[in-house]
């Protein structure tokens, strides 16, 4: 609606006008040069303002000198006198009046040519014979744009051609999550940890390994990571992308299907279990053999029992109804029983290393089951009070041992909180008890101290700091 889309040089008569409309300061600038030599008045001024448009400005007592004065051409009776102020009189002329008028119309008149000349070309555009080669050019231009596209993204990022195939197969070497790998180079951080992933039925293909995994780790040992760029590789592969790892070879997969994450829908009356469980009956009533499934902590929203039966019986449906590949991640640690029983399933867990007291997340899947999940590692990462960590330990010890019933009574006598809890050292997190450098700020006045003396605080502060252990 604005105009400027026709571009110059396409139409004579559209130049003519925008120039008219673009240019006109420069012809006012000339035509105010033209009066100044003509009327020997250096000072004379043409201005603009909403009300009388253009007009031609001098001082009041140059007024009969200019209303006398001849036009460029010699022309009597040239200015016109058009309105006194008490700074300045204002004058016209029949040019400035015509050069107003053509100014005021060429930019309507160049908008409405741009429009003429654009529904012209629409309608040379839309007649069948044009729109089916357009079409066709658009076709072939978003082919080549997305075919380079994926060639440069495989050259600089290091992708491999994947094997797709009608088999079952779905064998990753070294694969790693597109995404994360991207904002892991774009911030010169750490390297990707690629981890391989093999769901080919031990019947049904020639890579061998089992069409269902069970993973379990820590959190923030990179679960949910692996479950999804997996995925990914999947989408990628059959796309015609190259794939994020050393070597692929998948079957072709007619269904993708996921239940990650922990959402839920209020307003429609769904909790948040009760949103994972819609969306676990899809997976169940949808999946066929050559469908792609990933699952993240299943029956998490509801009682242990309650949760671990659910799960159960998810792995059971997946691996004998079902028969789908899929990739399964859970903190029950109990479920990893079952590979002794489906023949398809097998543990994978998150390899971690507790290294002085401290666990380091490797971000590496191998074979086996893990027997922690440190959870109150991962709390204590996100902040959570030193007092509260070590009364969550306790319950924990307690737990591990077995005693539930005589000793989480005991454990829940020991209330509040609190009290029962180790004191934890001075200055640690939690504490309430001032420390040794607490004690020490306290005597100190600021505004008394020399720059020699505040450096001596800075060191003697340091020293007070309880030794790491």
């Amino acid at each position: 609606r604005d105009g400027g889309f026709i571009a110059r040089g396409y139409d004579a008569a559209l130049d003519e006008t925008r120039s008219l409309r673009d240019e006109s300061r420069r012809l006012i600038a000339g035509l105010e040069r033209d009066y100044r030599d003509t009327s020997k008045m250096a000072n004379l001024r043409i201005r603009h303002n909403n009300v009388l448009g253009y007009f031609i400005e001098v001082r009041p007592n140059q007024a009969d000198q200019l209303a006398a004065a001849p036009g460029p051409k010699g022309e009597e009776k040239f200015f016109h006198h058009r309105q006194t102020i008490a700074s300045a009189v204002r004058f016209s002329t029949a040019d400035l009046a015509d050069l107003e008028t053509r100014i005021s119309r060429a930019a309507a008149r160049a908008l409405a040519t741009e429009l003429e000349i654009f529904a012209r070309l629409v309608a040379e555009a839309t007649a069948p014979a044009t729109a089916a080669a357009i079409a066709a050019a658009a076709r072939a231009l978003a082919w080549f744009d997305a075919a380079q596209g994926f060639a440069r993204l495989a050259r600089e990022a290091d992708y491999v051609r994947p094997k797709v195939d009608a088999s079952l197969a779905f064998h990753i070497e070294a694969g790693r999550h597109p995404v994360v790998e991207a904002m892991l180079r774009g911030a010169e951080g750490a390297a990707f940890v690629p981890n391989d992933c093999d769901l080919g039925s031990k019947r049904e293909t020639e890579d061998g390994g089992s069409r269902l995994w069970l993973v379990t780790g820590p959190n923030m040992a990179g679960k949910s990571t692996f479950l999804r760029q997996n995925a990914l590789i999947g989408v990628l592969a059959q796309i015609g992308c190259f794939v994020p790892a050393a070597a692929a070879h998948i079957g072709v997969v007619d269904k993708l299907v996921s239940r990650v994450g922990a959402v839920d829908a209020l307003a429609r009356g769904r909790s948040t279990f009760m949103v994972e469980m819609v969306e676990t009956a899809a997976i169940l009533n949808q999946a066929g053999p050559r469908a792609l499934v990933i699952l993240d902590e299943i029956g998490r929203g509801t009682a242990t029992f309650d949760g671990l039966s659910i799960a159960w019986a998810t792995i059971e449906h997946l691996h004998s109804v079902n028969r789908c590949r899929a990739l399964f991640a859970t903190h029950y640690h109990e479920l990893t029983a079952l590979a002794a029983k489906l023949d398809e399933l097998s543990n994978h867990c998150m390899r971690v290393k507790e290294w002085k007291g401290e666990v380091v997340f490797l971000h590496e899947v191998g074979p086996g089951t893990a027997d922690r999940s440190y959870g109150i590692h991962v709390a204590r990462l996100a902040g959570v009070p030193e007092a509260a960590l070590a009364r969550a330990e306790e319950v924990l010890g307690a737990l591990e041992k077995g005693e539930k019933a005589d000793q989480l009574s005991r454990l829940a006598d020991d209330l509040p909180l609190f009290a029962a809890a180790p004191r934890p050292r001075p200055g640690a997190r939690g504490t309430t008890e001032p420390s040794p450098v607490e004690d020490a700020l306290r005597t100190i006045d600021p505004d008394a101290l020399t720059p020699r003396d505040a450096l001596d605080l800075v060191y003697r502060l340091k020293a007070l700091l309880p030794k790491a252990d």
